[in-house]
Parts: C-alpha cells; sequence; structure tokens
C-alpha cells in the first residue's frame, strides 16, 4: 500500500477526531456551567431551587442517554430550535446528561466543607451567593478533581452515541474508513481506539497535575 493510501487514512481519522474533541470540549463546558449552577441549586437555602435542582438530577441522571439523543435531535427541530445544526443537537444532549452528573460530584464537594468557614462569611457580611462563589465552591473543586475526571472521560466516551445520529466524530469514521479502506481494518480500529486512550490520557494526566498542584498548595 502507497504512502498517498496511508496518508489520506491518516486524514480521514484527524478529521473523525476533530469532531470528536470539538463535541466534548463545548459539552465539557456547559455541561460544567450547568452542572455548578446546579449544584448551588441544590445547597441553596431557598427551597424550590432545591427541588429543581434535585429534580433535574433524579431525572438526566435515571434517563438514558440515546433518549436524550433522540429528544434533542427529533424535539429540538419540532420547537424550532437548532433546524440546521446537528453538531448543537448532540452537544445539547451530551451536556444536558452530564451536568447532572458534575452537579453532583460537586454537591459532595461542597459537602466536605467546614460550614465554619460559610459562616465566616456570613458573618462578614457576605450573602449566601457571594460565601458560595468565593469561600465554598474554589474548595469544593479543588476537592473532587478525581470525580470529576472521571465524568470528563465518561463524556469522552459518550462523544460517540452521536454517530448513531448522523455526527461524523470519530466513531462515526470508522465504518466509513472500512468501507473505503478495506485493507486496512486493523489499522483504522488500532487508530481509532488509540485517540480516545489519548484523549483519557490526557484527562486524567491533567487532572493528576492539578490535584499534585492542590496538595503542595494546602
Amino acid at each position: 500500500m502507497t504512502s498517498e493510501y496511508y496518508s489520506a487514512l491518516v486524514s480521514r481519522l484527524i478529521e473523525g477526531f476533530s469532531l470528536t474533541l470539538q463535541l466534548l470540549g463545548w459539552s465539557a463546558l456547559i455541561a460544567t456551567i450547568l452542572g455548578t449552577v446546579l449544584a448551588s441549586m441544590r445547597v441553596s437555602p431557598i427551597a424550590p431551587l432545591r427541588a429543581f435542582g434535585t429534580s433535574y438530577v433524579n431525572v438526566f441522571r435515571n434517563t438514558p442517554l440515546v433518549v436524550l439523543f433522540i429528544l434533542a435531535v427529533v424535539g429540538l427541530p419540532a420547537l424550532d430550535l437548532l433546524r440546521d445544526s446537528f453538531f448543537w443537537r448532540a452537544v445539547t444532549a451530551l451536556s444536558l446528561y452530564t451536568a447532572a452528573f458534575i452537579c453532583e460530584g460537586l454537591r459532595s464537594g461542597i459537602n466536605t466543607v467546614d460550614t465554619g468557614q460559610a459562616e465566616a462569611a456570613r458573618s462578614i457580611g457576605m450573602g449566601f451567593g457571594q460565601s458560595l462563589r468565593l469561600v465554598v465552591l474554589p474548595q469544593a473543586f479543588r476537592a473532587v478533581i478525581p470525580p470529576l475526571a472521571s465524568v470528563y472521560i465518561a463524556l469522552a466516551k459518550n462523544t460517540s452515541v452521536a454517530a448513531a445520529f448522523g455526527i461524523t466524530e470519530a466513531t462515526y469514521k470508522l465504518s466509513d474508513l472500512i468501507e473505503d479502506f478495506p485493507g486496512s481494518l486493523y489499522v483504522s480500529f488500532m487508530g481509532i481506539a488509540f485517540g480516545y486512550i489519548l484523549i483519557v490520557a490526557v484527562i486524567s494526566g491533567t487532572a493528576t497535575m492539578l490535584e499534585r498542584r492542590v496538595r503542595v498548595s494546602r
């Protein structure tokens, strides 16, 4: 097989993983923001906010991701939302699903923060929102680095579900590669597997580095 053959194969693999990384990046960002807001609701002194946060987590953690994809892909266009973008519908499904897990991870981190610190913040005039934002959440994030890394790793794997709905990320590309490069079946499989292993390794390595820095700062 010529170098041009393998060059075309590698190019297609890179194209697929480029979209996978975009799905992962946008979904992780939106899910982290939404998950932080939900975690704040879960520990809020306002009962309706606590109820909403609890209901969201219970619903989305117990709903299969494929069902959320179907609702996003079919339901959003029916509501005249994101009609022209499969990509953003996939990001919506992944973000809503992952936010529930980030919320629970952060809530567990918030519960590890000494209540005396929040009380001290309130004693100097800080409201609930200020003490949560400036005192509690920074410590909670440091406490839950490993669990959040696991959530992001699961998110990276969950991006493959988008392949079933026509998003040409890495897993979707595999079927194309098998058809277009039938003589490189094992190379294609190994390339896809290596790409996901690399993504997981980067997330794990970053989490380990951050955890060490937090330990040293303490």
